[in-house]
């Protein structure tokens, strides 16, 4: 008979899930692995490396101009710009504390009781296993050859213990158990470098906002009058900020940058900057800058000292460094100069760094008046400015077409420049319109040599991700932008074109062809007025002027064959007629009049005709020059408290001691068993080394040699 088969009821039950221990077991377990461990280390050597190659808490600005608008958007959201006060940093640091730290917990006990445990129970049997063993006889007594044996092995460092049993002595030595101490200095290392780094990063910072419910600020205006809650509490037990401190003035507020902001870290004294020091090389690079400060702290003590670069100030458990150096609001006086085609008077503007003023639309020339916001000031500029040989032009070679392409908008190139000089002071300022909308101004005290020629820098761009487009006129006699500018001003003044083209056509018309002047005067007072924009080119074509308006009206009028001829001719006659353009107003401020000769006019006329055509496509109704200047310095303070550069301090100390023993002290654990014999006692003895080399051989057949061939010595 056949029976039904009996099933095992257990096999139907569904697995159960791993008990709550068991996961938390295998979470330890993973968490004080090694490849954890080093996968964290692994993304700190990558977050480092990008945290040098990219610059950390840059404007935005520069890295929009770095990697472009989209890219720059993306890097911002993952915190690339400000990695190491990033949440996923702090992140890493953490899990790398807590990882390193459940090591140390697991390990350290068995090291510990390693290092206590000499391994005496090992069976004498065992000993025939190891790699490295020996057997020989001592013509000795147990007795005789253990009281041997202690003192040869404690001769050589060895610390032993001795166990009796029934047949003879095991005796276990070691030797080197520092190297297991070095496992525990370096572990204890990192965790302490970790802990130093959350300390003294924005963690507690952070933790001190949420707790405290502040928040970081994002706008401008002063210091000073930012709400009391983007301030933290003056008692914080670490920061990281920049203070700004102009000459002769007093702060005690840091600003903190963070990734969403700043917050203000008020400082337990106040610091006055006396005198900021600046030496410089003959090139006009600093050399040093150093800042004389007075420390004025609550309890009213000063304390004078002098900050220099890398001899920061400890004060009060805040170290203060020298971090840089900017303007400190210093005093402008400019002359803005109209350069509409009507022209108007100049007049002077006063004005400090970091202000602005409203400029009335009489003074602007227009119907609307315009914001002028005193942006930088920079009394030492250093560039390369080596000369571009053969840049010289000749006027009767000209191309009219070709040098409306080439000046319009001409800037200072900076292309073959081989030297550094410092070109001397300059100004920034904006344009501000009531739309809201600036242009950036970038203009030059003293005139430079750029292309073999002395002109004066007057830079404008649109926004600050483009570089400055550079007008170039030329320096007259004196250094001076005068001649340029009453060319200028004359050009806007009918009288004085109707005046200069009579001239002009006097001067050169022999005496004896007097019928020649009155159309040499109308074609000069034509190429005047064209040039000025004050005469159409062709009849309903739209308003231009400068070369472009004496281009389109050769077009017009002269067949492709002559053109070039006629264009030739023309710029022959303007450059004439600018030079009486220009004596006449000489005369009238008493200055003597230039005479046509090739250097006037290769060096002054051709690029002041260039410069003339281009500054009626300037975007702005006013040039403003820099007349003077009373400069203000100010120096920039990091100043930091860091309880965790002691625990960073003595983690290095503890990584080196620790690395040096686990690489040149080596474990070596000996064991020698002395069994009794007839006429003496039988020696078997094994040698075991945690990590091997190319000298462990060498080192056994030593030790062997000086246990079972002992000599009196021993």
């Amino acid at each position: 008979m056949s029976s039904d088969p009996v099933v095992d009821s257990s096999a139907l039950v569904a697995p159960t899930r791993p008990a709550p221990t068991t996961r938390w077991h295998h979470g330890v377990e993973l968490l004080s692995s090694m490849r954890f461990a080093i996968a964290l280390l692994t993304l700190i050597c990558i977050t480092s490396v990008i945290g040098t190659v990219v610059q950390q808490n840059q404007p935005a600005i520069n890295y929009v101009n770095e990697f472009g608008p989209f890219w720059a958007s993306v890097f911002e959201r993952l915190g690339l710009f400000s990695v190491y006060s990033s949440s996923w940093f702090l992140l890493i640091l953490a899990f790398l504390v807590t990882s390193t730290s459940l090591c140390l917990w697991r390990n350290v006990p068995k090291i510990v009781n390693d290092l206590k445990n000499y391994k005496e129970h090992l069976r004498e049997g065992s000993l025939k296993a190891f790699h490295h063993k020996a057997e020989g006889e001592w013509a000795l007594g147990k007795d005789a050859a253990l009281d041997r044996l202690a003192a040869v092995l404690g001769a050589r460092g060895w610390k032993a213990r001795v166990q009796e049993r029934e047949h003879g002595v095991m005796v276990a030595a070691k030797q080197g158990v520092a190297n297991r101490l070095g496992y525990i200095a370096a572990h204890s290392a990192i965790v302490l470098v970790c802990m130093g780094g959350l300390l003294d990063g924005d963690l507690i910072v952070h933790l001190q906002m949420l707790v405290q419910g502040k928040s970081a600020y994002v706008g401008d205006g002063q210091v000073h009058d930012v709400p009391v809650k983007h301030r933290l509490s003056d008692t914080n037990p670490t920061f990281r900020g920049n203070l700004f401190v102009p000459e002769g003035g007093t702060e005690n507020i840091a600003l903190i940058t963070l990734s969403e902001g700043v917050v203000l870290q008020p400082l337990p004294f106040q610091i006055e900057l006396k005198k900021f020091i600046v030496d410089y090389y003959e090139t006009g690079m600093p050399k040093l800058f150093a800042s004389d400060v007075v420390i004025h702290d609550a309890d009213g003590k000063t304390t004078a000292a002098r900050i220099k670069v890398n001899e920061p100030l400890e004060h009060d458990g805040v170290t203060i460094f020298q971090s840089g150096f900017e303007d400190g609001g210093s005093h402008m006086r400019l002359r803005a100069h109209p350069m509409g085609p009507s022209g108007g008077a100049s007049f002077e503007v006063k004005g400090d760094i970091g202000t602005s003023l409203t400029l009335s639309p009489a003074q602007m020339g227009s119907d609307e008046s315009m914001q002028l916001e005193f942006t930088g000031f920079r009394a030492i500029n250093v560039e390369n400015m080596a000369p571009n040989q053969g840049a010289s032009t000749d006027v009767r070679k000209v191309d009219l077409g070709e040098s409306v392409s080439q000046h319009l908008g001409s800037g200072a190139r900076n292309t073959g420049l081989k030297s550094m000089q410092n070109i001397g002071p300059s100004i920034s300022y904006k344009l501000r319109d009531k739309a809201g909308q600036a242009r950036e101004f970038n203009n030059f005290m003293q005139p430079s040599v750029v292309d073999g020629q002395r002109v004066f820098l007057l830079g404008v761009r649109e926004s600050p991700d483009q570089p400055f487009r550079y007008l170039r006129p030329p320096a007259d006699a004196k250094d001076s932008l005068g001649d340029w500018l009453r060319l200028k001003v004359g050009l806007s003044d009918r009288a004085q074109r109707e005046k200069a083209a009579q001239r002009y056509a006097q001067r050169i018309t022999p005496k004896d062809r007097s019928e020649m002047i009155e159309p040499l005067r109308q074609s000069a007072l034509r190429a005047l007025s064209l040039f000025a924009g004050a005469e159409l080119p062709t009849p309903g074509a739209s308003p231009t002027a400068g070369m472009l308006a004496l281009q389109t009206f050769i077009e017009a009028r002269v067949q492709p064959a002559e053109r070039e001829a006629a264009a030739q001719m023309m710029v022959r006659i303007l450059d004439g007629a600018l030079l009486d353009l220009l004596n006449q107003a000489r005369e009238k401020d008493g200055e003597p009049p230039l005479v046509m000769t090739q250097k006037i006019q290769e060096e002054f006329l051709v690029p002041a005709a260039m410069t003339l055509s281009d500054s009626f496509a300037y975007p702005a109704p006013l040039l403003f020059t820099l007349e003077g200047f009373d400069q203000v310095q100010a120096s920039v303070f990091q100043v930091t408290r860091t309880p965790g550069k002691k625990l960073v301090y003595l983690g290095a100390v503890l990584l080196a001691l620790g690395v040096l023993a686990m690489l040149y002290i080596r474990e070596r654990r000996l064991w020698v068993w002395i069994e009794p014999r007839e006429g003496g006692s039988y020696l078997h003895l094994a040698y075991s080394v945690n990590r091997a080399s190319l000298d462990t051989d060498r080192d056994f057949e030593t030790l062997k040699q000086v246990l079972l061939n002992p000599t009196p010595q021993d």
